[in-house]
């Protein structure tokens, strides 16, 4: 550090010089009494040397979104998206997952939303030039046991789902060894998981991704309708700690979400009507609504929609044809596309995104 720059007087400036002091970091390790030991000045030259300094380091307090928007190429993180290996549904995504907050994915059984889970699981491990982070992915299971066949069918056939990849960058990634599967059976489990094992792989650099599934299983088994305060204040602190693991690791979190039938005044100001005109409302309520970035939602077409789509060349009469849609974003508008799955993963079927 150029001593000479400060502000200080300069009986300050050599004392720090004589001091072989040669960082501000330095200036900033040592205690007040430190700094008198090693420079021989006053306790009041001491605290300016330290406040000049720390005004130094200091970074503006006050940062427009149009700044960063406008400086991309100095905020690159904040335009950094995790991609899900398909380039249809970045496209829906503007690139893909946001690297700060949390992404709900909500939808019935069967949908695909753990297919979509473990797809991210072997994205995220890709070079930042593919969309990826270089890092691997916390699973963590709430339900069922991890399927890791189907895991190890996804890991063989990624020459065919990312043919955007060389071979030989595919074949330098240990897809199976970068992710990191944890089972919570209950909800102490859970936030011990979160609190503790968690943030000791983001620390270490081994993961980039958190994946919840799901994240409405334990809520639903352990608190009853009469429960609810005691429930909001265990999702509220819960997702507290997902903001701030994803705040401070730059990791997105990936949460999947049950949904229930929308009767009569169940779920007011949660009902969600898909592009299939079907009342669904995501588990948990409005108090874990107010906690998502963002939210999407997966549907299985019916069949007379499926046999339109298949007219229209989107998918074979064989395959499941779904839609991938965003119901709320800051930063995109609510849009939709089809999707389908395959033995290499999923895929979306169709370039042009319809408007809801």
């Amino acid at each position: 550090m150029d001593w000479d720059e400060l502000d200080l007087n300069p009986k300050v400036i050599a004392a720090v010089k004589k001091a072989k002091i040669k960082s501000a970091k330095d200036i900033l390790n040592f205690s007040g009494l430190e700094l008198q030991r090693l420079t021989q000045l006053s306790n009041i030259d001491v605290q300016h040397l330290i406040v000049a300094v720390s005004a130094t380091l200091q970074k503006p307090s006050v940062l427009t979104v149009l700044q960063m928007y406008r400086e991309k190429e100095l905020f690159a993180a904040q335009h950094q998206r995790l991609s899900l290996g398909c380039p249809v549904l970045d496209r829906l995504l503007k690139g893909g997952l946001p690297l700060v907050g949390i992404t709900e994915l909500g939808g019935e059984s069967a949908a695909g939303k753990t297919q979509i889970s473990i797809q991210l699981c072997l994205s995220v491990q890709y070079p930042y030039k593919q969309g990826g982070l270089e890092a691997g992915a916390v699973y963590i299971c709430t339900e069922d046991i991890f399927p890791n066949k189907r895991l190890q069918q996804l890991i063989d056939l990624q020459h065919k789902l990312r043919t955007d990849v060389s071979q030989d960058v595919i074949k330098k990634i240990n897809f199976g060894d970068n992710i990191f599967i944890e089972h919570a059976a209950d909800i102490d489990t859970l936030n011990n998981c979160i609190a503790k094992r968690v943030p000791i792989l983001l620390l270490r650099g081994l993961v980039r991704l958190i994946v919840i599934d799901s994240i409405a299983a334990l809520f639903r088994c352990e608190f009853a309708a009469k429960d609810s305060v005691a429930k909001a204040k265990h999702l509220q602190t819960l997702a507290a700690q997902l903001h701030s693991l994803s705040s401070r690791f730059m990791t997105p979190v990936f949460c999947i979400n049950q949904v229930t039938d929308a009767v009569g005044d169940q779920a007011i100001g949660q009902t969600h009507v898909g592009v299939l005109d079907k009342k669904v409302a995501p588990a948990l309520g409005i108090t874990w609504s107010n906690q998502l970035l963002m939210r999407l939602m997966v549907t299985r077409t019916r069949s007379n929609e499926q046999e339109a789509c298949a007219g229209e060349g989107l998918a074979s009469c064989s395959q499941v044809v779904r839609t991938l849609e965003v119901v709320f974003a800051p930063h995109l508008p609510q849009t939709f596309c089809y999707y389908t799955i395959g033995l290499e993963g999923v895929r979306g079927v169709q370039d042009k995104l319809q408007m809801c």
